[in-house]
């Protein structure tokens, strides 16, 4: 219990501070957007940058990886679904909706979780990698091809997307440079630059997380169902697929198969909020089940822990 509490301990105090600096004005008027174009047009595409660069895909290539991915891309499509045409909702939160439900906090959450509880980050920087590769990029087509709806040529605004959102852009160079093999021989005035920003990621995107919640409102009770729905996907659903996947499809055991449900256990990403943010959509929904996966995680993930460890 106390490793999980270790991992989550620096991301409510980084929410907590932003509510604080939102309650009292302490950064002034739009400080939340302006942090969240921030970490959206800067500090990610940096640390993603870093992250392609120095990647292996071929580490993809596991039984492990391939059901965590299983167990989030089901959930996602099930999330997709619900959103469409249980909520009702609009493509592009069609996708907030789904990346609600499955997107895992993999880097600052997982990493420290990764090295308190399972003694090993290569399973939860192998899961990263592939929502960074296949998961992301999905999530940003799907709401790029609904707010930006009738503005031309279909096919020449998808080819132009890499170029126009920085996400993709920064992904798509490291995996260039990861497959010429020069990630290792970057200058170091460039790397360097790109550290001190990809650092400011998280916690920009956890302070303007913070802020967020001056503003928040109850939600209406069909507001709240949908909440209640995702989270329990996010945090109870996508950990028994997992479970059950590695356990009788694979024959997963012992510190893979906990590895595998660990990792599909992480709560929400912050990323979810900072996407709805940056194309002006509905917040209110990744905020909370942000919020709220990631304070039931913490009881969910402890179980996991005792049960599988």
């Amino acid at each position: 219990m106390h490793a999980v509490l270790t991992g989550f301990l620096p991301i409510w105090t980084i929410t907590a501070l932003g509510w604080l600096g939102g309650r009292h004005h302490l950064l002034g008027e739009g400080a939340q957007h302006v942090l969240g174009r921030f970490a959206f047009t800067f500090a990610m595409p940096s640390l993603l940058f870093l992250t392609m660069s120095t990647s292996h895909v071929a580490d993809l290539a596991t039984a492990g990886v391939g059901v965590f991915a299983a167990s989030l891309v089901a959930v996602f499509l099930v999330g997709l679904a619900l959103s469409r045409w249980v909520f009702h909702r609009r493509q592009a939160d069609q996708a907030i909706g789904a990346m609600s439900a499955g997107y895992v906090n993999s880097a600052n959450l997982g990493i420290p979780v990764a090295v308190h509880v399972l003694h090993d980050t290569a399973f939860v920087i192998a899961a990263a990698l592939f929502q960074m590769l296949f998961v992301t990029p999905l999530i940003l087509v799907l709401i790029d091809l609904d707010t930006h709806r009738g503005a031309g040529d279909l096919w020449a605004r998808m080819l132009r997307l890499p170029f126009r959102n920085p996400v993709i852009a920064a992904s798509a160079a490291g995996l260039v440079v990861a497959a010429l093999g020069k990630g290792d021989r970057l200058p170091g005035e460039l790397t360097s630059t790109l550290h001190l920003l990809g650092g400011a990621a998280v916690p920009t995107a956890l302070f303007a997380l913070g802020m967020s919640l001056n503003a928040r409102t109850r939600p209406s009770p069909a507001g709240r169902t949908e909440r209640r729905v995702l989270v329990t996907l996010k945090v109870a659903v996508q950990p028994l697929v997992a479970y059950v996947l590695a356990r009788y499809g694979v024959g997963l055991h012992g510190h893979a198969l906990f590895a595998v449900v660990m990792c599909a256990g992480l709560p929400t990403a912050q990323n979810a909020f900072i996407y709805a943010s940056e194309y002006g959509l509905d917040t209110d929904l990744p905020r909370d089940t942000v919020l709220l996966s990631t304070l039931l995680s913490m009881a969910s993930l402890s179980l996991i822990a005792y049960l599988l460890a």
